[in-house]
C-alpha cells in the first residue's frame, strides 16, 4: 500500500518526467496490478509511452494498455490513432505490437475503425512475412469476436490469395483465418479447396518444403493438420483431376502411417497427420476403401500404450459411428470389448471418448449390453462424468428400449446407483412415457412400489413414486402387499427425510388417494390437518385447500360440510380425474445432451451420436453442397439492394426481398410477366417454342391470351378438365390428399372410408367397411399396394363377413422409408350376398393416399431465415416449378388455397410477399432411411387471366418433382 501511495505521488507532483521515468513508474504499476491491486491512477502515462520512439518504452505502453484496459472503456479510445500510426509505421516491430493490442482489447467501434488497415496488412507485398502472419492472427481474432464488421466475402480473393505464401508460417496463420471464415462463408471460400489439394500434393508428393520446417521427419505437420481440416468444411472437389491429387494424398498419408515410430515426438507428429487425414476420409465417402484401411489402423491404435492414440483413435471412431455406415458400424462392433475396456483407463479423457463412442455405435441389437456395462461401471466412475453418464444411459434405454418393463428397470437401477446425478428432464421423462403406455403401467407401478419400500431408497424415486401411485396405484391395489394402505404407508414413511418440494409432491399424491380410495381417507386428512399449521408457506397452503377439496360434498361448496358428511364428492372427482397423455415430443434429455456439448473455435463438422443424431447436420451439409455448387456454376451474384422501393416507401415484393439476398448473374435479362419474374432470355425462350409443334401451339395461345412475350411456355400445362359432381372415387380421393378422414368409395353397397394419422415418418390408417345393402358381405379381403419406399404392416385383420347394416374396420401402420410415388392402392374383393342363392363379386382398385405430403411436418420461419433457404438451395434441378390454369376455370379464393397448404403438410410463412395473390409455405418431409428433407413452396394466382405459378424448393431434387406435381394436382382440381 506504501509502494501504491507513493507511486501515485510520484507521478502526480512531476509532471516533466521523461520516457524512462514514465517506463519505470508504469512497469510497477504493471506488476502491483498483476499482484491484484486495484489500480486507479497512470493511464495517461500508459497512453504517452505508445507514441514513444524507443522500443522498450512503447513496449511496456503496450503490455499496460493490454493488460489493464478493457475492450469498452472510454480510455480505450484515446488510444486509436496511436495504434493507427504505428500500424502504417515502416518499423515491423511496432506494427506487431499494435497488432497484438488491437487482438487483445479492441472493441467494436475500435475494430471496425482498424479492420480495413489490418486487412491491408495481411495481403499487401510491401511487408514481411513476419507482420503478414501476426496480421492474419489478428484478423481470425477480430472475426471470431466481430463478424458483423468483417467484409468476409469482398476480401475472400485476396485473402486466399495468401494460402499460397512461400513462407510457411504465414500460410498457416493464413490457413487458420480461412477455416474460420470457410465455416460461415463456404460458398466463397471454395476455392481453398484446390489450394489446399494443391499444396498437400507440393508438400508430401513433389517434396516442395524447406528443410527448418520438418519436424522429426515429418514435413511441417501444423500445415498438413491444417489443411486436412480445412477441407472437410467442404464438400469432395467437383474437379476429376484434383480429386485424384487428394487421393492420392490421403493414400500417402495413410500408407506411411502403417508402422509405429518409435521416438514420441515422431509419433505425435505422424498421429496427428494420420488422424486428420482418416477425418477426411470419413467426410469425403465413408464406404470408400481408404477408410476400409483406416479401419485396421484404428483397431490397433485403441490398444497402444501411448494414451494420445488411444484417445486420437476412440474421437475418430465416434466420427465413424456418426456417419451410420454399415461397414464402420460392423468394424466397431469387433472391438465392443476393447472399447468397453476403455471406460476403466488411467486417462479420464480416454474415459470420456470411451463413454461417447459407446453412446453413438448403440443401437437396438446391443442395447442392453452396453448399458449393463455403463451401468456397472456408473458405481465406481468419476464423479466429473457421472451426470453425462446418466444422461446418456437415459437415451439410450428410452431409444432402443425393445421392452419397456427393461426401460423402467434401467431408470431405476439409475436412480439407485447415482440419484444425485438423477435431473428432473430424467424422471419427468419416465413419468411421461408410463402415462401415455397403458400395457406398462400396471408393471412400473408394482416395481417402483418394490423400489420405495428399499431402505436405500433415493428421494428421486420418492418423486417417481409419488407421481405414478396417485395416478395408477389402482392397478395394483387388489395385490397381497399393494393395498391401498400399503401404497400409503410406504410413499409417507419417506415424508419426513424429504425435501418441501417433495413433501409438497407427496401431499398431491394424497388427495388422488382419497379420490380413487375412500377407504383411507381418514389416514390422509389427518396428514393434511397436521400440516395446516407447519411453517412452510407451500405445505401449509397444499394442506389446507386439499383438505377442503376433501371434505366439500357436491352442492356444499359455498357452505362447506362435515368431516363425517357423506355424499359423492364431485369436485374432488372431477379435479382429481386421471391426467391424459402427454402429447409426443422430441426428448428433453436429448436436447439437454445436445446442450452440454460445446463446440470450441473450430465448429465440428459432426456431433457425438449415431447417424439420427446427425440428421440436422447431413441436412445443413445439404444446403451447403447446393449453395457451393450453385455458386461454383456462376448462379450467384453479388447483394443488390432495392434502393427505389425504400425510396419510395413502397412495400417489396417476393422478388424485391429475395434479391437482397441474391441478385440475377451478370448479363442476365429480366423481365417481370402477369405473374411477376419468371427469368427468362429471349434465346432460351426461343429454344423452348422450337421443341415440338404442339408446344409451339400451346405457347402461342398463351401469348395472345397475355400480350406479352415473356412467359416459359415449356412450363405451361392444357387446363385439366373438370371433375363430376358426384361421388366418384376419384373426387373423393382428391378430397383425402388434404383431408386426414373421409370416404374412398361408396355405391348402393359398400361404403369404404378411411381415417389417418401421421407423425414425422411413421402413420396408422384405419380402413372402416361398411355394408350398405340388405344381404351380407362375404369373402371379403383388403390389402394394400403401396410403393416399395412405403412399408405396409396389418395390425389388426377384418373379418371375411359384415352383416347388413353394419360396419368393420382393420388398422395398418404405415412407414416412409425414402421418396415415395403416389402409387398406393387400396385392392378390395368381395361378395355381395349369402353365397347359397346368388351373389354379386366386388373388386375394387382404389387409390390411397398415402403420399409424400403426408410425411411432411409444417414449419414456421421468420421471413429473413426463409429468404436465406430459398437462396441457398438455389434453382434447378432442386427447383420444380409450373404454371397452369384451374381445372374449374377459375382461380380459387386465398382462404381455400390456404387450406390446400396446411392440408398438404405446410406451416404458412407470413410476412415474405406483401401481394395478396401469392401464398408462401414450408415444411419438412421426413423418411426413415433418407431422413429430414426441407421444403419451401410459393403460389402465385393471376386473377385476370385465371392462372397459377407454383414454385417448389427442397433440398432434394426428386422430392421437388413430386410435391409440385402432388400440390398442383390440389390446387387444379380444387372442388
Amino acid at each position: 500500500m506504501h509502494a501504491k501511495v507513493s507511486l501515485k505521488l510520484a507521478l502526480s507532483l512531476d509532471p516533466k518526467l521523461d520516457g524512462y521515468q514514465k517506463k519505470k513508474y508504469v512497469a510497477k504499476l504493471l506488476y502491483m496490478f498483476i499482484l491484484g491491486w486495484d489500480i486507479d491512477f497512470g493511464f495517461m502515462e500508459m497512453v504517452e509511452l505508445l507514441s514513444a520512439t524507443k522500443y522498450s518504452e512503447k513496449q511496456i505502453g503496450y503490455l499496460a494498455v493490454t493488460l489493464m484496459l478493457a475492450e469498452n472503456e472510454d480510455l480505450s479510445r484515446l488510444i486509436v490513432s496511436c495504434i493507427l500510426r504505428d500500424l502504417q509505421s515502416n518499423n515491423e516491430i511496432f506494427t506487431c505490437l499494435a497488432l497484438h493490442a488491437i487482438a487483445n482489447i479492441a472493441g467494436a467501434e475500435m475494430a471496425t475503425t482498424l479492420l480495413p488497415e489490418v486487412q491491408s496488412l495481411l495481403v499487401s507485398g510491401n511487408h514481411t512475412s513476419f507482420v503478414r502472419k501476426k496480421a492474419a492472427l489478428c484478423l481470425l481474432r477480430l472475426f471470431r469476436k466481430f463478424p458483423e464488421v468483417f467484409e468476409a466475402i469482398d476480401w475472400a480473393p485476396k485473402i486466399l490469395y495468401m494460402m499460397d505464401d512461400r513462407d510457411l508460417g504465414t500460410a498457416v496463420s493464413v490457413i487458420s483465418l480461412v477455416t474460420a471464415l470457410a465455416q460461415v462463408y463456404p460458398e466463397a471460400y471454395y476455392g481453398a479447396v484446390t489450394k489446399a489439394v494443391s499444396r498437400l500434393h507440393r508438400i508430401l508428393i513433389q517434396k516442395d518444403y524447406s528443410p527448418e520446417y520438418v519436424y522429426y521427419k515429418i514435413p511441417v505437420p501444423w500445415l498438413q493438420v491444417k489443411l486436412l481440416r480445412l477441407l472437410q468444411y467442404f464438400p469432395g472437389p467437383a474437379d476429376i483431376q484434383v480429386h485424384q491429387r487428394l487421393n492420392e494424398v490421403l493414400f500417402y498419408i495413410i500408407k506411411n502411417s502403417a508402422e509405429i515410430p518409435k521416438n514420441v515426438q515422431h509419433n505425435n507428429a505422424q498421429n496427428a497427420v494420420l488422424f486428420e487425414a482418416i477425418n477426411l476420409c470419413v467426410h469425403l465417402d465413408a464406404a470408400s476403401d481408404l477408410v476400409d484401411q483406416t479401419l485396421i489402423l484404428l483397431g490397433n491404435f485403441i490398444i497402444a500404450k501411448e494414451t494420445n492414440s488411444r484417445y486420437l483413435a476412440l474421437e475418430t471412431m465416434c466420427h465413424l459411428a456418426a456417419t451410420g455406415a454399415r461397414n464402420c458400424i460392423d468394424a466397431l462392433r469387433v472391438h465392443q470389448d476393447t472399447i468397453i475396456a476403455s471406460l476403466k483407463d488411467k486417462d479420464i479423457s480416454v474415459r470420456r471418448r470411451a463413454l461417447d463412442l459407446l453412446y453413438s455405435m448403440c443401437d437396438q441389437t446391443n442395447v442392453r449390453i452396453i448399458v449393463a456395462e455403463l451401468l456397472l461401471y456408473l458405481q465406481i466412475a468419476d464423479f466429473a462424468i457421472r451426470e453425462e453418464m446418466v444422461l446418456k444411459i437415459a437415451i439410450l434405454a428410452e431409444k432402443f428400449a425393445m421392452e419397456y418393463s427393461w426401460y423402467v428397470d434401467v431408470v431405476l437401477q439409475l436412480i439407485t446407483i447415482a440419484g444425485e446425478y438423477v435431473s428432473d428432464d430424467i424422471w419427468f421423462r419416465v413419468v411421461q412415457i408410463i402415462t401415455n403406455n397403458e400395457v406398462l403401467q400396471e408393471y412400473a407401478v408394482g416395481t417402483i412400489l418394490s423400489a420405495l419400500r428399499s431402505p436405500t431408497c433415493h428421494e428421486t424415486t420418492v418423486k417417481v413414486a409419488g407421481s405414478i401411485l396417485g395416478e395408477f396405484g389402482h392397478l395394483i391395489a387388489n395385490m397381497p402387499g399393494s393395498v391401498p394402505l400399503d401404497q400409503f404407508t410406504a410413499l409417507h414413511t419417506k415424508f419426513p427425510t424429504c425435501s418441501a418440494a417433495t413433501r409438497a409432491l407427496l401431499l398431491t399424491t394424497y388427495v388422488k388417494f382419497i379420490n380413487l380410495f375412500p377407504e383411507i381417507r381418514d389416514e390422509v386428512l389427518a396428514v393434511f390437518r397436521a400440516h395446516l399449521g407447519t411453517l412452510d408457506v407451500e405445505l401449509a397452503q397444499r394442506a389446507g385447500e386439499y383438505l377442503r377439496l376433501a371434505t366439500m360434498k357436491s352442492g356444499d361448496q359455498e357452505n362447506g360440510a362435515d368431516d363425517n358428511d357423506s355424499g359423492e364428492l364431485l369436485l374432488l372427482q372431477t379435479v382429481c380425474e386421471e391426467m391424459p397423455a402427454y402429447p409426443e415430443r422430441e426428448s428433453a434429455l436429448v436436447v439437454k445432451l445436445n446442450q452440454k456439448i460445446a463446440d470450441t473455435e473450430d465448429k465440428r463438422t459432426w456431433v457425438i451420436g449415431g447417424k439420427d443424431a446427425n440428421t440436422e447436420v447431413a441436412k445443413a451439409k445439404a444446403i451447403r453442397d447446393a449453395a457451393i455448387a450453385a455458386a461454383s456454376n456462376g448462379n450467384s451474384g453479388a447483394v443488390a439492394v432495392a434502393s427505389a422501393a425504400v425510396s419510395t416507401n413502397k412495400l417489396k415484393t417476393f422478388e424485391d426481398k429475395l434479391q437482397e439476398a441474391t441478385a440475377p448473374p451478370a448479363g442476365s435479362t429480366e423481365e417481370a410477366d402477369l405473374l411477376r419474374a419468371i427469368e427468362l432470355s429471349k434465346q432460351e425462350m426461343a429454344n423452348q417454342i422450337q421443341k415440338t409443334a404442339i408446344e409451339d401451339a400451346r405457347a402461342e395461345a398463351v401469348l395472345d391470351a397475355l400480350g406479352a412475350g415473356v412467359m416459359d411456355y415449356s412450363l405451361v400445362k392444357p387446363a385439366v378438365k373438370p371433375l363430376s359432381g358426384g361421388m366418384d372415387d376419384l373426387t373423393l380421393y382428391s378430397r383425402l390428399v388434404t383431408s386426414a378422414n373421409g370416404l374412398l368409395h361408396r355405391d348402393a353397397n359398400l361404403e369404404i372410408g378411411i381415417k389417418t394419422e401421421f407423425r414425422d415418418h411413421l402413420g396408422r390408417i384405419a380402413v372402416f367397411f361398411g355394408n350398405r345393402s340388405s344381404q351380407p358381405v362375404t369373402s371379403l379381403t383388403a390389402e394394400i399396394q403401396a410403393d416399395p419406399q412405403i412399408r405396409v404392416t396389418l395390425m389388426q385383420p377384418i373379418p371375411t363377413i359384415v352383416p347388413p347394416g353394419s360396419q368393420l374396420h382393420q388398422i395398418y401402420k404405415v412407414e416412409c422409408l425414402g421418396i415415395c410415388q403416389p402409387a398406393s392402392f387400396l385392392k378390395v374383393s368381395c361378395a355381395i350376398g349369402d353365397g347359397v342363392s346368388s351373389s354379386i363379386p366386388v373388386n375394387l382398385s382404389l387409390r390411397l393416399p398415402v403420399i409424400l405430403s403426408k410425411f411432411i411436418t409444417p414449419i414456421i420461419l421468420p421471413s429473413h431465415d426463409f429468404f436465406q433457404r430459398w437462396k441457398q438451395i438455389g434453382g434447378p434441378p432442386r427447383e420444380s416449378q409450373a404454371v397452369f390454369r384451374p381445372a374449374s376455370g377459375g382461380v380459387a379464393p386465398s382462404a381455400d388455397l390456404l387450406k390446400i397448404f396446411a392440408g398438404v403438410g405446410l406451416g404458412i410463412i407470413k410476412d415474405v410477399d406483401n401481394s395478396p395473390m401469392s401464398i408462401v409455405g414450408a415444411g419438412i418431409f421426413n423418411s426413415a432411411e433418407l431422413g429430414k428433407v426441407g421444403c419451401m413452396v410459393r403460389l402465385e394466382k393471376n386473377e385476370q387471366y385465371q392462372m397459377y405459378r407454383l414454385t417448389v424448393r427442397t433440398t432434394n431434387e426428386f422430392v421437388s418433382d413430386i410435391l409440385r406435381a402432388q400440390i398442383e394436382e390440389c390446387v387444379a382440381l380444387f372442388l
